[in-house]
């Protein structure tokens, strides 16, 4: 008993050390935060190698990597160390109490044969690296995660040089008629695992993801060319992404890098993003199928830098279990396609409150520095969904604060388009936003409040 009650208290103390870490982030905010907890994992160490994987980006690992897995968490957990080297893999998933080490030069990559990601039947392939329902996991270290995403992902051949165009060409793959768009369907060296191309495409999934966990980190490792999203964690608490680099062709359809869906108790700190899509993004679950969701709640998002993607910070599109107490502080946008971001439509839309975002920094945004839009269509390759019909689940933007935004380059300032109600107490201010075009594009319906925001152009 004496033992027991030792190690329960060595454990506290190693979490409130590794927690003490970020507590300095957590204080002057606008609003009082909870603070996550940090993963507790065991000193037990194994290596892959010693369970039978080679690193030789040629034989298949997925086995090895499982075994360790399920071998350390039956001690109890530990690190799963990954050495120097290429090691292929199918999808695998982590165990609690598990720390997936990866040391510097090694890379863990997905093997391009799609089959293995498959079971029959399922209309989605199995996502690459999972937990479910698990508690203290990380994903540590300096090497790289690659997902092989070009042998999953349509292209669209406006977003594609010449050049990447005709290497895109030599892996075979389909054109339709129109000439417009290349599927990874019908390879030189690889089968199909559905009977369309169509329906190939809707089988991509994300990279990493993590649902129903408690006590997640990922930290200093690179994540890369993922078939869809790259991170996703879902109904977690007590998650922290620190240092962690993420990045995919800039034209990579549905690259988001930093998904965050109904969770709580976040922090994303000192991230660096080039990616296909939103940059960091906050969901919300999607109309009635959000009742059985928490709300996004108590997240910090500060010191990242997001060079390419659709949107720096984004809340959307689907936030129907409500986004609350959010603070965007101490961030730069650089070449994103907007800087802020808030996004939705009938259907899957929902409510804000206590979201405030500050101490901004954007350059060459291609569009508006700040945008609100509640008729928001996704525009996948497979098609898009628009909007859905009726009066239920409608966005409501309210309660948002921004200020002291430097934005040196932007199509439009700021723009805001919804209907009564959906987009008010807005207040933007202290804020130098020079635009190319427009100044500002917001509709009589919204009540966005600017004071002291100076909005400037050529002269």
């Amino acid at each position: 008993m004496r033992k027991a009650l030792s190690t329960i208290i060595l454990c506290a103390i190693i979490m409130a050390v590794q927690a003490a870490d970020y507590a300095g982030y957590y204080q002057g905010l606008p609003i009082e935060l909870k603070q996550p907890e940090t993963p507790v994992i065991n000193d037990r160490r194994v290596s892959i190698a010693d369970f039978g994987a080679t690193g030789d980006g040629q034989t298949l690992c997925t086995d090895a990597i499982q075994k360790a897995i399920d071998t350390l968490a039956g001690q109890g957990g530990g690190h799963v160390d990954v050495p120097a080297g290429i090691w292929l893999t199918a999808p695998f998933k982590l165990k609690s109490g598990i720390d997936l080490h990866l040391a510097q030069n090694a890379v863990i990559q997905l093997t391009e044969d799609r089959s293995l990601h498959t079971k029959p039947g399922e209309k989605k392939a199995v996502f690459a690296i999972t937990a479910s329902k698990a508690h203290d996991i990380s994903i540590t270290g300096k090497g790289i995660i690659d997902g092989n995403g070009e042998f999953w992902r349509a292209v669209k051949r406006g977003k594609q040089s010449d050049v990447e165009w005709r290497e895109y060409l030599e892996l075979g793959g389909t054109v339709t008629e129109k000439g417009d768009l290349w599927y990874p369907f019908n390879l030189k060296h690889q089968g199909n695992i559905a009977p369309t191309m169509e329906q190939q495409e809707k089988m991509r999934v994300n990279m990493i993801r993590f649902t129903d966990c408690q006590r997640v980190m990922v930290q200093g490792v690179t994540l890369q060319n993922s078939p869809k999203f790259h991170l996703t964690p879902n109904d977690c608490q007590d998650v922290i992404i620190d240092g962690v680099t993420v990045r995919c062709p800039w034209n990579a359809q549905n690259g988001d890098a930093i998904d965050i869906g109904t969770c709580q108790r976040v922090l994303i700190i000192n991230n660096t993003i080039d990616c296909g899509d939103d940059g960091i993004c906050m969901k919300g679950a999607t109309g009635d199928e959000s009742l059985r969701h928490k709300p996004c709640e108590d997240i910090l998002i500060t010191n990242n830098t997001v060079f390419h993607g659709h949107g720096g910070f984004v809340i959307g599109s689907e936030f129907s279990a409500g986004m609350y107490k959010i603070v965007v502080c101490d961030n730069t946008f650089s070449g994103t396609d907007t800087g802020l971001r808030f996004k939705s439509a009938t259907g899957r839309g929902g409510k804000t409150g206590d979201i405030y975002c500050y101490n901004i920094n954007m350059t060459d945004i291609k569009g508006e520095a700040i945008i609100f839009e509640t008729s928001y269509a996704d525009k996948a390759v497979s098609g898009t969904t628009g909007p859905a019909a009726g009066t239920k689940w409608m966005p409501e933007f309210k309660d948002i604060h921004i200020y002291n935004i430097t934005c040196n380059g932007a199509k439009t300032g700021i723009k805001a388009k919804g209907a009564e109600g959906m987009i008010h107490d807005i207040d933007i201010s202290n804020s130098t936003i020079f635009y190319t075009r427009t100044a500002t594009d917001i509709d009589s319906t919204c009540d966005v409040k600017l004071r002291d925001v100076k909005l400037i152009t050529y002269k």
